[in-house]
């Protein structure tokens, strides 16, 4: 097969790689993207989408519960939780076949296969009909992460999950142990103690949700913990003994260990990068922890290679991954202006009940960074929106630097957060200052006026408060 030639080829079909090949093909650049398993990578397949999906379920049957809240009438509530993933397949299969459109649409070159790099500007690709070798100028790695697995705790698809099986359960957990509280953890965690799972939730850390700020963790923990959740801090399962039908957890807290009997494990310990195999040793690239080594721009140091997303390292979020493919496509099409991602400018969401968002720096790193602060706060209950959707319970916080009055950080917990959270982040990236903030008329009635009473109160004036 004669060798094609592209001026980018993207290694990786995800949420960075699809996007990168896509900006790549709108600036005139003749682009291809190898994928070897679904167009969309784990965001759109096995992570972002389909979960959203399923705790949507999640969220409906928890609301058709609390009907006669709202003056409803709800009798003989259940699920079918075949129905449930059946659902969210299928909303995932049909945003991976938009992803084919687009490319489609943009001219992209698209092929199936795994890819290696034998030399520089050089990709060589195992497909169905045998070895197909493409060479390029520019080529960007994004080829993502996969869980990460522990000595002792790896995941058999029967009683111990990750994150992928637990999207296609082989059987609705009574038991369930969910080992590690951040995103992926939690809101797994939410999803089944609401659908009538007893949960425990062991996290090493000495609070859930760890990279959040403090205050939020200790609202969102109190929260879990009235929904039925068994929260573990400081804690760690040593080892798990299988059983055909019960798995039994060691788990140390506090210099003691005892033994939790669950039916099933959910391993959610973080990620590692998908570096293996791809012969970047070879060509120079630098390997740190399982992550490519870049600079801000996303470059390897070894020249016309790329790498973004979750394998050139944190933050491990989808938009983060797509907003560097675009930068390195305008970057490799020589576009002036191009700006680097800023890791504190991006915004983290976790979908649990209650939901959680933030950006920017928590109160404890903002003084950590030696900044002097005003905190405001808001709570739920003060806002008419929030009461009238029978969702009284949240805060939102905000960190300003005292001196000059920037937004140093945002911080919510409470219904729709994750819709809400966009707002603090325009306003940071557009710099605004506390005043700007304070002279925007926001509407009424809606829970964004939550956002507003807490500027004003880092300075004393909240209203409502």
């Amino acid at each position: 097969m004669a060798d094609q030639s592209f001026d980018v080829v993207v290694i990786g079909a995800g949420p960075g790689g699809y996007v990168a090949a896509i900006r790549a093909a709108q600036l005139g650049l003749k682009a291809c993207v190898v994928e070897r398993e679904h167009l969309g990578g784990i965001c759109l397949n096995w992570g972002c989408i389909p979960t959203k999906a399923m705790l949507r379920s999640s969220e409906v049957f928890h609301l058709m519960h609390r009907a006669k809240e709202f003056g409803l009438s709800a009798t003989g509530v259940d699920y079918d939780i075949d129905a449930v993933v059946k659902r969210s397949r299928g909303v995932a299969k049909q945003l991976s076949s938009g992803v084919g459109h687009l490319l489609k649409k943009n001219k992209v070159t698209v092929i199936m296969g795994e890819a290696t790099l034998p030399g520089k500007g050089k990709v060589s690709v195992k497909t169905d009909k045998g070895t197909e070798t493409l060479s390029a100028k520019n080529i960007i790695l994004a080829t993502g992460a996969r869980a990460r697995e522990l000595p002792g705790l790896e995941a058999d698809g029967k009683r111990v999950w990750t994150y992928k099986h637990a999207l296609q359960p082989p059987h609705m957990p009574k038991k369930l142990l969910v080992i590690g509280s951040g995103a992926i953890g939690i809101e797994f965690a939410s999803f089944y103690n609401t659908l009538g799972a007893e949960t425990t939730v062991v996290e090493v850390m000495d609070r859930v949700l760890p990279v959040e700020d403090a205050e939020i963790s200790g609202f969102a923990k109190k929260a879990f913990v009235k929904q039925g959740m068994t929260i573990m801090e400081k804690a760690m399962v040593k080892q798990l003994d299988r059983k055909a039908d019960k798995v039994i957890a060691h788990i140390e807290a506090g210099g003691k260990v005892q033994q939790v009997e669950v039916d099933t494990v959910i391993s959610a310990v973080g990620i590692v990068g998908n570096v293996e195999g791809l012969g970047l040793e070879a060509l120079g690239a630098k390997v740190d922890r399982t992550h490519v080594v870049t600079d801000e721009y996303c470059r390897t140091g070894v020249e016309g290679l790329f790498a973004i997303g979750d394998i050139a390292g944190a933050p491990w979020l989808a938009h983060k991954a797509s907003h560097e493919g675009v930068m390195v496509a305008e970057l490799i099409a020589g576009k002036n202006n191009v700006h680097p991602v800023k890791p504190e400018a991006i915004a983290g969401c976790t979908y649990c009940h209650p939901q959680v968002a933030s950006v920017g720096y928590s109160e404890a790193k903002a003084k950590e960074l030696g900044y002097e602060i005003k905190v405001g706060h808001f709570p739920f209950i003060g806002n008419g929106k929030a009461i009238a959707l029978g969702e009284a319970e949240g805060m939102v916080k905000t960190v300003f630097d005292a001196k000059t009055g920037e937004l140093l950080g945002a911080h919510m917990v409470g219904a729709e957060v994750t819709e809400l959270i966009q707002g603090y982040v325009v306003g940071r990236t557009l710099e605004t200052t506390e005043e700007d903030l304070m002279n925007t008329v926001f509407p009424h009635p809606t829970l964004s006026e939550m956002m507003h009473e807490s500027v004003l109160d880092a300075y004393g004036r909240a209203i409502h408060f």
